[in-house]
């Protein structure tokens, strides 16, 4: 399985990159995908919300009127859940949502990812690039070559690069993101995924530990 490598004005550059089958060629696990997802999502969650129950609620605990008698169903005080202003029946609490899975689940997910992805021709890869310094414009000019200006696509980097960050940080349809930082969220979420050449192997390398 091969790709060929683009330069910056969006030609092919004459070279191939070789993709492993066993990352870009596997039958998609969906399942795997849902979970690896679910756990992102679920990390994001701040879990901050809380509601006072009956016990937190400030006002008078006088009991509102006679046990019997009356002729109504029986109140205690004012903080009981049935009037208003009273505490919450099994109200939300602080919580975590953070759950954990394992590396080898989580490492299918993404090869599952990528395999969908190829199937649909969503892969390029593209030579190495620098920027001399953070400019939006010659970013910009690289998605107008790739045909990506109005596609939600992710740049796959084999190492930080600062400039490249900075000139892409504005654009709200692109993301770049150094290889080891990706997770099967990212790779759903994009239309296309674009990888720098020397992150090809190093990505690749990085799902078969």
């Amino acid at each position: 399985m091969e790709l060929v490598v683009l330069n910056t004005s969006g030609k092919e550059t004459g070279r191939k990159v070789t993709l492993d089958e066993s990352v870009f060629g596997i039958e998609p696990n969906q399942h795997a995908v849902y979970l690896e997802v679910k756990q992102y999502l679920a990390a994001q969650r701040q879990g901050t919300h809380k509601s006072k129950e009956r016990s937190e609620i400030t006002a008078s605990t006088k009991k509102l009127k006679k046990q019997k008698g009356s002729g109504s169903a029986r109140y205690g005080d004012i903080k009981s859940p049935t009037f208003r202003g009273g505490g919450r029946v099994f109200g939300p609490k602080p919580r975590d949502y953070r759950f954990k899975l394992n590396k080898a689940l989580k490492r299918l997910a993404k090869k599952s990812v990528l395999s969908q992805k190829m199937r649909d021709n969503s892969i390029r890869v593209m030579e190495d690039m620098s920027l001399n310094a953070p400019k939006t414009k010659d970013f910009i000019s690289i998605l107008n070559a790739l045909a990506l200006n109005d596609k939600k696509s992710l740049f796959v980097l084999p190492e930080a690069n600062k400039n490249v960050y900075l000139s892409s940080r504005n654009l709200p349809k692109t993301k770049v993101m150094n290889f080891n930082e990706i997770s099967s969220y990212d790779l759903m979420n994009a239309g296309e995924i674009v990888f720098l050449e020397g992150a090809v192997e190093k990505f690749q390398e990085n799902l078969k530990k």
